[in-house]
């Protein structure tokens, strides 16, 4: 299948080439054949009924500083000049993200977007697993502080965290004893408009945060993130220590239970956080882990992805 790809993501040349999971997605195109353009967010543009992006033709390569080259950039009209838009950008999941899901969302599915742009947009990562019963830990969202201080004296040592922050960053254990609670609450009435998100500490992250990564709604490949000493956060970007692993019963139990609802939604590429026996998070906007799993396990994830994409856009040209 030859497929002309345009690449939603932030600049590549900030990208670590050894962990990047869009990176060996480019990889792969390329490898496959594809044409490949880059472009930012901000080059996104609505013009009199069709949306277009300010683009530049991409190669990638595996050499460190030397890992892309980018050619002239032109203006390109993503219902007709592509086939593909693959939605890359980090978080965090704001307004601008928000716009960008909109304005794809209005070439989808002329143009596949991976992910679905709608879908994406009703599925922000924390709000999106209460949608499903029996997998999440004890959970309270909410801005009322009587209900934050009634949580915390039920289950004493909790998290709490920013309901649209990413990357660990925001997070806070706050044990039982711990005199700063309130302290963090008017910090978070502060920065964050949003209810807060509280839930039971889950002492088995000790052991790891496992991401898992699924297509088209099926568990491909796994990762255990162990949190480095003295530290509640397992992100590898805050000295989280990756792991092989493999799936336990309760985890194929968890993909069991999402699996279809990520399929029916046109959610191809996700990843998903467990930590113990509780699922914490589902990632739609830009998973990662590709690069990781693959190192331990001898696969290559990035393939099965792109398989699964070229069987979603050539149902998407029968239907």
């Amino acid at each position: 299948m030859s497929l002309t790809v345009a690449i939603q993501m932030d600049p590549i040349e900030s990208v670590n080439i050894d962990a990047d999971s869009t990176f060996v997605l480019a990889l792969e195109a390329q490898k496959r054949g594809y044409r490949l353009f880059h472009y930012l967010p901000r080059d996104l543009a609505y013009v009199e009924g069709r949306v277009q992006a300010r683009a530049r033709p991409l190669e990638v390569r595996r050499e460190y500083k030397n890992h892309f080259t980018l050619g002239e950039p032109r203006l390109i009209d993503l219902a007709e000049d592509a086939d593909v838009v693959l939605m890359r950008q980090d978080p965090p999941f704001d307004m601008a993200y928000i716009t960008a899901t909109h304005l794809l969302q209005l070439v989808h599915p002329k143009t596949l977007v991976v992910n679905d742009p709608a879908q994406v947009r009703n599925a922000p990562e924390k709000l999106f697993v209460t949608h499903f019963e029996g997998v999440m830990p004890p959970t309270l969202i909410t801005s009322d502080r009587q209900q934050i201080t009634a949580f915390r004296a039920k289950y004493k040592d909790v998290i709490l965290k920013p309901l649209f922050g990413n990357g660990g960053a925001g997070v806070f254990h706050i044990k039982p004893g711990d005199e700063n609670l309130n302290s963090l609450l008017e910090l978070f009435t502060e920065l964050y408009r949003e209810p807060i998100i509280v839930q039971q500490y889950l002492a088995d992250v000790r052991a790891g945060d496992k991401r898992i990564i699924l297509v088209n709604g099926r568990p491909v490949g796994a990762v255990n993130r162990v949190p480095a000493e003295g530290e509640a956060r397992s992100n590898m970007h805050v000295g989280g220590r990756p792991e092989r692993c493999v799936l336990t019963a309760r985890e194929e139990q968890i993909c069991a239970i999402i699996g279809p609802a990520l399929k029916e939604r046109g959610l191809i590429f996700v990843g998903i956080d467990v930590i113990g026996d509780f699922l914490t998070e589902i990632n739609v906007t830009s998973p990662t882990g590709l690069q990781e799993i693959n190192r331990f396990d001898g696969v290559c994830l990035e393939a099965e992805v792109w398989d699964a994409i070229e069987e979603n856009y050539q149902n998407s040209r029968e239907s």
